[in-house]
């Protein structure tokens, strides 16, 4: 009764919003996850059962894609977008199903979505829709990076296969120069074929935090309260 007592009193002077934040651990990427991977493995049948009309996008691939054959990026699409699919859903390899269905997305803007031409933010601004009427449409593909982030940055939360395998004491540490740099790397020449100047300004910062990081001394990790 005492044992009993007093892990009701200590879950009791936890803030509830705390606790909240605990089942949002479970339940939060479940959404995202189940989301995407809907939508992603709608678009890889539609590809599967369609024709390949790659070719008629022309020299709008970046590169390395641009490199590529129309069939072969026909296909790679279709494969990534049906196998991230069902690892997302099923919250396996959550990371990189999310990481390389980030750079799918991207690609995608930059050959589909994306404004062949424009002068200035606002123009550019206008490209932010659903529907194409000449200056590019790439409302929808900007909020599934949206949501593909906290999946790279966070993993598949609690309900996943990544989870179970992952059993393990939990390790908790703030996230340091050197965090803070890498995703800045690697997030900024992902945007670079889109907004040059602005990947550009991400990937300098990232160096210069990694720099900084080799002055800071390493943190040590501490294992989670249960």
């Amino acid at each position: 009764m005492s044992t009993v007592a007093t892990r009701t009193d200590s879950s009791a002077r936890v803030p509830f919003l705390v606790r909240i934040d605990a089942v949002g651990r479970w339940l939060a990427p479940l959404g995202l996850r189940a989301l995407l991977a809907w939508e992603f493995f709608e678009a890889g049948r539609e590809k599967l059962h369609g024709q390949n009309w790659f070719a008629e996008l022309g020299g709008r691939f970046p590169p390395p894609f641009s490199w590529f054959g129309a069939d072969l990026n026909w296909h790679l699409a279709t494969g990534l977008e049906l196998g991230a699919s069902v690892a997302l859903l099923l919250g396996l390899g959550t990371r990189y199903a999310a990481a390389a269905l980030w750079v799918l997305t991207l690609v995608a803007i930059g050959a589909v979505h994306w404004p062949q031409h424009w002068d200035n933010l606002a123009e550019l601004w206008r490209g932010y829709a659903i529907t194409d009427d000449g200056y590019g449409n790439y409302k929808l593909p900007l909020l599934y990076l949206a949501m593909l982030l906290p999946l790279i940055l966070n993993g598949a939360g609690r309900l996943s296969l990544d989870a179970l395998i992952a059993r393990r004491t939990p390790v908790t540490a703030s996230a340091d120069r050197r965090a803070w740099g890498w995703t800045a790397l690697a997030i900024g020449p992902s945007f670079a074929p889109l907004l040059p100047v602005f990947g550009a300004a991400l990937a300098v910062l990232g160096l210069g935090l990694l720099t900084l990081s080799r002055l800071q001394p390493p943190r040590r990790l501490a294992a989670a309260s249960p």
